[in-house]
């Protein structure tokens, strides 16, 4: 299909999705090139400066392309497949053209970043989902379980350790009719559509969303955290508030082989507090005082976990003396813990 052919099937879609003629040019123009600032799109299209804003933000509530917030703001494409899936039968001539023409943008993101489509919130679920290599925390809908099932069933089969939260509680499959084993290391169901859609990678990587950005609702947005240190935030927020209100579907699966890495200091301290024997660990983190890189290696002499997972902390017993560790924004403890790892033999 020609360009001037592409052109006309967008301006039939344009009359039967209310497309506008700066709609149609900016976001082919934004397909060709992957990612523009509006002053590129200005440059490369007969858009007048001062409507560029309005027309992307535009593309944007119907979710075709993401705004990524900063200065300038820079307009990124979304993979046509995932723009236009309802209509795809009548229109997959045009859909397969665009795609032709699409440039996929650099994912690298800032630390922080804000999205308001709903393509881009579950693009970057199934990328953080996908990225984990030792720990996953998951808050998923019963759509969005089916949905990455397969990514989920190959984290646990990579030896991830995988908490995964089902909600609404009344949708979630029943653990008699869903193998919850093969997707999650432990998986629980909370009640309620307030619960928020978040996954965390390594404590590294995270998203949240509401579920009404996912259904098309008023609260549109998810925030990705990429490899921030506030990503922790959506970890413990999820530790603290929306595990400890939500129902077993699957107890812990015992019987995991060491060495363990972990994430999470309460992670660690709960599976702990079901082994028996002495162990040891090796901890990255930095010194709560001085703020300085630090790395503590030693037998594990001691561990404090309250039910409510409020307080979370171990000693370790080196060859300097004894460390107290904690978990993100730790105050008591000498060391604030990022990643651990333990095992049944003395670390190096």
């Amino acid at each position: 299909m020609g360009s001037d052919d592409l052109r006309r099937r967008m301006e039939s879609m344009g009359e039967r999705f209310n497309f506008g003629e700066y709609e149609i040019e900016a976001y082919l123009a934004v397909l060709d090139h992957g990612e523009m600032t509006a002053s590129d799109i200005a440059d490369h299209t007969s858009i007048p400066q001062p409507r560029v804003y309005d027309t992307v933000r535009k593309l944007s509530d119907r979710g075709m392309v993401e705004l990524r917030e900063s200065r300038p703001m820079r307009v990124v494409a979304l993979d046509p497949d995932d723009v236009f899936p309802e209509v795809q039968t009548s229109l997959g001539a045009m859909v397969e053209e665009l795609a032709d023409r699409y440039t996929a943008p650099t994912r690298e993101t800032e630390a922080v970043s804000l999205v308001k489509s709903r393509p881009s919130i579950l693009r970057y679920l199934e990328a953080i989902i996908e990225s984990a290599e030792y720990e996953l925390t998951c808050s998923l809908t019963p759509d969005l379980l089916a949905r990455f099932e397969d990514r989920l069933e190959a984290a646990v089969e990579a030896d991830v350790t995988v908490e995964l939260l089902v909600t609404p509680a009344a949708d979630a499959p029943s653990p008699e009719e869903y193998d919850y084993a093969a997707v999650a290391t432990v998986a629980r169901a909370r009640r309620g559509l307030t619960t928020p859609v978040m996954a965390v990678a390594d404590g590294q990587r995270s998203v949240y969303a509401t579920q009404d950005a996912l259904d098309g609702g008023s609260e549109r947005y998810g925030v990705i955290f990429n490899r921030s240190s506030l990503g922790f935030l959506v970890s413990g927020f999820f530790s603290t508030v929306l595990w400890t209100t939500a129902d077993t579907l699957l107890d812990h699966v015992a019987g995991r082989s060491f060495p363990r890495q972990y994430a999470s200091i309460r992670r660690c301290l709960k599976d702990l507090g079901d082994e028996p024997g002495t162990f040891y660990a090796r901890i990255r983190g930095r010194d709560v005082v001085t703020g300085e890189r630090r790395t503590a290696v030693g037998r594990i002499a001691e561990v404090t976990l309250e039910p409510t997972a409020e307080l979370a902390t171990l000693t370790l017993a080196t060859d300097d003396g004894d460390v107290t560790v904690g978990g993100r924004v730790a105050a008591l403890e000498d060391m604030e813990a990022h990643e651990i790892v333990v095992d049944t033999e003395p670390l190096e």
